[in-house]
């Protein structure tokens, strides 16, 4: 299955796959915001500012990545399809556009930071999470191209 842009009318089936894949992989997580709030959230803010890739399957969507100005900001694959390589494949899609990458991930998710880890990427730094809005520690990855020339960035 290949990757495809995102298009406005996908908001909807890219809001409650963040929400279902979001919450099955960290049951943990606080629940801050309503389904109403993702799907503004998808419809105004990130898929007119952001390159957003989604993999469609039989029943719908299966994965979607979002990325801007050097930073992986999503990237979520329903956990019916986990291991199959869609993230895979949107991570490469991503990588591809850019000499390098940054992303978050909270500290306990501990199978996107090893999917991470194995992709590339360095852990930068821990936080305590008082900065991210769900109050949970997280961590900073970067990745870079070996190849990339980063003097411009």
């Amino acid at each position: 299955m290949t990757p495809r842009p995102a298009r406005p009318d996908d908001a909807a089936a890219i809001a409650r796959l963040h929400r279902l894949s979001m919450f099955t992989a960290m049951p943990w997580l606080a629940d801050i915001h309503t389904p109403q709030e993702d799907l503004a959230f998808f419809r105004d803010v990130v898929l007119p500012a952001q390159t957003v890739r989604v993999v469609d399957g039989e029943g719908g969507l299966w994965a979607y990545a979002a990325w801007h100005e050097g930073w992986l900001n999503q990237l979520y694959v329903h956990p019916d399809h986990l291991g199959e390589g869609h993230g895979s494949r949107l991570l490469e899609l991503a990588k591809a556009e850019a000499g390098s990458l940054q992303l978050w991930a909270f500290q306990r998710n501990a199978r996107a930071r090893a999917f991470y880890e194995a992709k590339g990427f360095r852990l930068v730094r821990l936080t305590d999470g008082s900065g991210n809005e769900e109050r949970e520690p997280d961590v900073l990855y970067s990745w870079s191209r070996p190849d990339a020339d980063l003097t411009n960035r």
